[in-house]
């Protein structure tokens, strides 16, 4: 399991659209916290394929919650997960 809060601003989160830390925590930064807001900001969690091209073989969407947890001003309680996981 990744460490978001020491990980690097340019380490990927979504394998499918190849997103990193970085521009998760800035759209989390402008307002964006919710998986559907970061997802509609940045195209993160849109594709369908995270648990082939991620290595740890799992869903970005827990990823992202965690740094809306660690990043955002609100404790988020919306777990909604990515198509590929539904």
């Amino acid at each position: 399991m990744t460490d978001w809060k020491t990980a690097l601003n340019s380490t990927i989160i979504c394998y499918c659209t190849t997103t990193d830390k970085g521009t998760i925590v800035q759209a989390i930064s402008n307002g964006n916290i919710s998986l559907e807001m970061i997802k509609e900001s940045t195209n993160a969690c849109t594709g369908n394929q995270c648990k082939e091209l991620n290595p740890s073989g799992k869903c970005c969407s827990s990823d992202i919650h965690e740094l809306i947890r660690i990043y955002g001003e609100v404790d988020n309680t919306d777990k909604k997960c990515c198509s590929c996981c539904s």
